[in-house]
């Protein structure tokens, strides 16, 4: 049976005992400067009460991985007494399984903040790290804890969405709203907690990071770097470390997860702190999970959202514009290009077609079967033009769609127009090559892994090339010529955990000089020197192929992403080659 509404003696009741609680916290704090960790008081929450509905612990349940090859793991699962069939239920999900569940006392604390309302009816998954079994009895199995938790990227998040939650649901009903998930770990389960929210916030919106292990062992101690560059994700963050946790090779616990703090609170995120004096233990998080929960859940079903701090960040994104849809149902969207009225042109590679969009109309074909386009760009002619591979061609097309070759038999990806001529890239032979109007082309370099996207700087004097295959772009100065003087690997890309690979593809230029290129983590926008200032969020889980900007004041960024278009309004006005150049301002160095 469900708990009644509490009186208002109950809630003075339960405010006297958590000052209580919280008092003897505070005494537990003085008490260990003069002597030994402490034991800190068990919160009223963690005890069994007998009016309060006891939920189910089911399991172990085992479970086979095929994203984690060759691995076994347990999972068990909370099912408060309250769980409706009809209604969907949100989830929590903790890694290191029913040990760290049972650590913290979840089943009991569980129910009693579902009984009183601190949290809505939730699903606990309670999962373990894989183990591939030992070849025989005398060796050892390989353990996937650190491998699964400690690094980066979203093969854990990809884990729980496309296996475990699945799996779950085949009995129980859960919601899909991100809003409605919880997620918890401590230690490198915390990371791994954090980092499935950080890859999929539109799957996990709530986090609980205790004893976090943001260091150096499979990469973490790059979180506060991206948490401060990158658009802040609509996550939630409750952290917790004490004070004397591990300082070994990796890293100093409790110096990293202040450096995790300083930079949720940069980026502007909603976070909450609670720092005990402690080891590299569960005695404080066990006494505050509680509070944390409360924390955790407080003012739900309101959603989370994010909100963008602009200190110290190049000025582009408003606080209250974010991703709109332009068009969907395509295949493979890509070549995004703006037309002297700020209409948008781009390209469904896959079913090789032009879409005209009007800057508020909806998407309709320019071009039918024009073999392998991907890259577009309008020239000073006022004309588009395209680069098409399986036509070993550069095309142009007038307004009425009258198409003819300009330069022929050319490996081609993707270019860019200016009035002295057009350059052009030629990744399946590592080359940049330069064509005049008249179809005369000449290789300007070679040696780049995989040359991509390109675009030049606003004064038309520094052509920018993305490697796909590394971490840089390239910067070269152009010459009266055509031809490139100068090169380096100048603008440092940030790339997803393990590869080296920024999968930089298209770019583009505001009026600042400042390089927007698609990346596989979003947006990274450069400064003139090359230093990533802000990383903004793809649309979407999906391939971000290419950006521009468009409209009429060329103040709305464009992205083809997988098998849409999206738009947001920015404070930037984008830059084209094919009008006049124009200085930009000096930079601080």
């Amino acid at each position: 049976m469900i708990k009644s509404s509490p009186s208002r003696n109950d809630y003075r009741k339960l405010t006297f005992y958590r000052l209580l609680h919280m008092s003897l916290i505070s005494t537990c704090v003085w008490s260990f400067a003069f002597g030994d960790e402490p034991d800190y008081p068990e919160h009223i929450d963690s005890v069994v009460k007998e009016n309060v509905p006891h939920g189910d612990l089911l399991g172990p349940f085992k479970w086979t991985s095929k994203i984690y090859p060759g691995t076994v793991r347990d999972y068990q699962l909370y099912v408060p007494k309250q769980y409706d069939a009809t209604k969907p239920a949100c989830v929590f999900i903790v890694q290191d399984g029913i040990g760290r569940a049972r650590e913290w006392k979840l089943p009991v604390v569980m129910d009693n903040l579902i009984a009183d309302g601190s949290m809505p009816v939730t699903i606990g998954i309670f999962v373990d790290p894989g183990v591939v079994p030992a070849a025989n009895a005398q060796a050892q199995p390989r353990f996937n804890r650190s491998f699964e938790y400690d690094g980066l990227g979203d093969r854990y998040a990809r884990f729980l969405i496309e296996e475990l939650i699945p799996e779950v649901s085949k009995s129980y009903k859960l919601s899909d709203d991100p809003n409605d998930r919880a997620i918890a770990g401590a230690s490198s389960g915390a990371i791994c907690a954090f980092n499935a929210a950080w890859e999929r916030p539109d799957q996990f919106r709530r986090v609980i990071s205790t004893i976090g292990t943001y260091v150096g062992l499979r990469g973490a101690n790059d979180f506060p770097v991206l948490v401060r560059k990158t658009e802040p994700k609509p996550i939630r963050v409750f952290l917790q470390d004490g004070s004397t946790d591990l300082d070994i090779y990796a890293g100093n616990w409790f110096v990293v997860n202040q450096d995790m703090l300083s930079a949720f609170q940069y980026a502007g995120y909603d976070v909450k702190n609670v720092w005990g004096v402690g080891g590299h233990n569960g005695k404080h998080s066990k006494a505050i999970m509680p509070d944390a929960l409360r924390w955790l859940w407080r003012e739900y079903p309101t959603p989370i959202t994010s909100k963008m701090h602009t200190r110290g960040r190049i000025q582009i994104l408003t606080e209250s514009d974010t991703w709109e849809l332009v068009s969907e149902g395509h295949q493979f969207t890509e070549g995004p290009a703006v037309a002297p009225n700020g209409d948008l042109y781009f390209v469904d590679a896959a079913k090789d077609t032009i879409f005209h969009v009007p800057h508020d109309g909806k998407a309709a074909v320019f071009q039918n079967d024009v073999a392998g386009v991907s890259g577009l760009m309008f020239g000073p002619d006022k004309k588009l033009y395209a680069a098409a591979s399986k036509s070993k061609a550069i095309l142009r097309f007038d307004e009425k769609g009258k198409r003819e070759t300009v330069v022929e038999n050319v490996s081609c990806n993707d270019l860019v127009v200016l009035p002295s001529g057009i350059y052009y890239t030629d990744p399946a032979n590592h080359k940049v090559w330069f064509a005049t109007f008249d179809g005369v082309k000449k290789e300007v370099d070679t040696g780049i892994s995989y040359p991509n996207g390109l675009i030049c700087s606003t004064d038309h004097t520094l052509l920018h090339v993305a490697d796909s295959d590394g971490n840089f772009t390239f910067s070269f100065q152009i010459q009266p010529d055509g031809g490139l003087a100068y090169k380096q690997a100048y603008g440092y890309l940030h790339t997803p955990d393990g590869t080296g690979k920024s999968s930089a593809d298209g770019m583009t230029m505001d009026m600042n000089g400042n390089l927007y290129v698609a990346t596989a983590l979003g947006i990274q926008v450069l400064d003139q020197p090359g230093r990533v200032n802000l990383i903004i969020n793809k649309p979407q889980a999906a391939f971000l192929s290419n950006v521009t900007f468009a409209g009429p004041q060329r103040d709305w960024l464009y992205v083809t992403c997988g098998d849409k278009v999206y738009r947001r309004r920015t404070l930037a006005q984008g830059s084209v080659s094919w009008e006049s150049p124009t200085m930009p301002p000096k930079p601080g160095l």
